[in-house]
């Protein structure tokens, strides 16, 4: 595999994770948070990527691909249903 494909997969999955979580930690509404769920999954199929193309990071792989089902559930949760996020 190219090295330089697998390198940029792993970078940007970090990148994008990171920003996502620091988005998701500012409490910035449910719209923002939503999209910051849709750059978390972008994130996940990076390292999904990345996790199985590299012959050494099968465990990333198999950790996004459980992280990408939650993230799903993210996005769903605050960009797609109708339903008020509740307060707890």
């Amino acid at each position: 595999m190219n090295q330089a494909l697998l390198t940029a997969l792993q970078y940007y999955g970090a990148g994008a994770a990171t920003l996502a979580a620091l988005v998701v930690s500012l409490n910035l509404g449910r719209r923002i948070t939503g999209w910051a769920f849709v750059l978390f999954v972008t994130s996940s199929i990076a390292l999904i990527g990345w996790g199985f193309l590299d012959k050494h990071s099968e465990g990333i792989g198999w950790q996004n691909v459980a992280l990408l089902a939650i993230n799903a559930v993210g996005v769903w949760r605050y960009l797609i249903s109708k339903h008020k996020v509740r307060d707890r």
